[in-house]
């Protein structure tokens, strides 16, 4: 019997079970589905994308989507302690203000920018100092760079020159412009939530992590959740809570555990012989922020030559160097047209090439970067595909399912090929890879953007806040359980998901401890 038992182990369960177990008096659960983070590549910053397709991968797919030649785009999910905290490409984004005061608006109380700024701070140990906007002494290390390609610089020049500001901070004042992202690294390696909020506190006597151990359904005691049914090892287990589960498998699992527990919605939990216990519109309304990168080739160095025992001993010596890339060294954010009351297009630039969903071999020197829609309208579902917990979700994204989001991907595209077309770069690009035409008609453009869009990985708010959960995180309807990663977000925020999601988790920290604190005063 635990008091918390906390289903996933990636940026919100390490959060949750590092900060809970601060109280010796409080036992909490872990459960991962996968297996401890020790493999090198997790760790190497430059090396995450040979986990795609391995067993650190859940390796999930959509159905086709329309919107894209009815292509499965894939979908990587770690399956791993840190979770995807640990294949990722280590962005330290935040979002707009914009999106969370747009969350408090819509009735999300407690969520707006002002009041959830402190948590980003209170996990935050940024190498900037301390200012209005950072923090320092938390347990995310935020760091520049220490890959610090050319390329990188070159894709930024390059935009100054095609008439976009430069913005040195991303999470300060302002959000547009153009720059080089801080990463969560430190040393030069990786700084995933397992290696900064779990791994230091692994001894905790009140702390016990179950690795290799798939959630199979949620358990209930009347109308109160009760623990988790595992299978571990091929042993089926049983993990109670006295007070609460928590599930944080992510937007993708978190809702698939739910539908399985009959919660969800009630047309389709009886067509796989669940019994609805809850109707909610549990899966519905996913977002995700999908992208189209531009390859071209170059003659200058990338990535393609990083792993060299030189540069093998300059991470390992230095802590810095080609291999502690986070691939993704540099982008921006625009407004695509007026009107709009933040960037509606995001950037990401690599010092290699990175295509075919980042699965494609690096056969010669070049570079990426493209436009991404991350204030989507289009909205997806996750689904069961069948009752089994053993199967993956049906998902569909519906990618550039509505006009507004086709208008935002082309009008990226041009911005893209116009940053191309700059002095900055064309001192570095050689010839075209995988690109548009610079003449190419909006249609022409529109079909490289249908073969080549893939997934920027920050899928989201399929147990929102309001339809499915409460603004304290808890599920309607049923008592002990609450939901707390990026599913519960109201819409996607304008940028990388990952430092989001830790400050849900340290905002729901303090939640679950005053709903506790109630309970017991109550019970007094």
């Amino acid at each position: 019997m635990y008091d918390y038992v906390i289903v996933g182990a990636g940026s919100a369960g390490c959060v949750l079970a590092a900060r809970l177990t601060e109280d010796p008096e409080v036992k909490v659960a872990l459960i991962e589905a996968g297996g401890p983070d020790t493999d090198d590549e997790i760790h190497i910053p430059a090396a995450f994308g040979a986990l795609f397709k391995g067993r650190r991968d859940w390796d999930m797919s959509t159905e086709p989507e329309p919107g894209l030649n009815n292509r499965h785009c894939y979908l990587p999910r770690a399956k791993m302690l840190g979770g995807c905290s640990s294949m990722n490409a280590m962005v330290y984004i935040r979002g707009n203000r914009r999106d969370y005061d747009e969350w408090a608006e819509n009735g999300a109380e407690g969520w707006s920018y002002d009041e959830v700024l402190p948590y980003f701070k209170r996990g935050e140990d940024n190498e900037r100092g301390e200012d209005a906007y950072h923090g320092t002494g938390g347990a995310l290390p935020v760091r520049e760079s220490r890959s610090m390609n050319p390329i990188a610089d070159a894709f930024v020049e390059a935009a100054a020159q095609a008439g976009h500001e430069k913005n040195p901070d991303f999470n300060g004042a302002r959000q547009e412009g153009f720059g080089r992202y801080q990463t969560t690294q430190s040393g030069g390696m990786r700084a995933s939530v397992a290696v900064t909020y779990l791994h230091p506190v692994m001894e905790r006597e009140n702390l016990t992590v179950l690795t290799n151990a798939h959630a199979l359904q949620i358990l209930f005691d009347s109308d109160r959740a009760s623990g988790v049914q595992i299978d571990r090892g091929g042993e089926i287990e049983e993990v109670h809570a006295s007070r609460e589960v928590i599930l944080s498998a992510g937007a993708y699992q978190s809702p698939q555990l739910l539908m399985l527990s009959g919660i969800g919605p009630a047309d389709q939990l009886p067509l796989f012989q669940i019994e609805v216990r809850q109707d909610l519109p549990v899966g519905q309304g996913l977002q995700d922020h999908c992208m189209t990168l531009i390859n071209w080739t170059t003659d200058h160095e990338t990535l393609m030559t990083a792993l060299t025992p030189e540069n093998v001993e300059l991470l390992q010596t230095e802590g810095r160097g080609p291999l502690s890339s986070n691939i993704a060294e540099a982008g921006g954010f625009i407004r695509t047209r007026a009107g709009l009351a933040a960037p509606d297009c995001q950037f990401h630039c690599a010092p290699v090439l990175f295509y075919d969903e980042g699965l494609g071999a690096t056969v010669q020197d070049g570079l990426a970067f493209g436009p991404g829609v991350v204030k989507p309208t289009s909205r997806g579902a996750v689904t069961l595909r069948t009752p089994s917990p053993y199967s993956k979700p049906r998902i569909v994204h519906n990618y550039l399912d509505s006009e507004e989001d086709r208008a935002t991907i082309l009008a990226g595209m041009r911005v893209a090929l116009d940053i191309a077309a700059q002095e900055a770069l064309q001192g570095v690009i050689t010839g075209t890879f995988s690109a548009p035409a610079a003449d190419a008609t909006d249609e022409e453009i529109m079909e490289f953007v249908r073969e080549n869009t893939m997934t920027i990985y920050h899928p989201t708010s399929t147990c929102a806040i309001g339809p499915v959960v409460d603004s304290r995180l808890k599920v309607h309807g049923v008592q002990g359980l609450r939901v707390v990663d990026a599913s519960v977000m109201p819409s996607v925020v304008r940028g990388n998901t990952n430092a989001p999601t830790i400050m849900i988790a340290e905002r729901a920290v303090d939640l679950i401890r005053e709903d506790a604190l109630a309970l017991s005063g109550t019970a007094a």
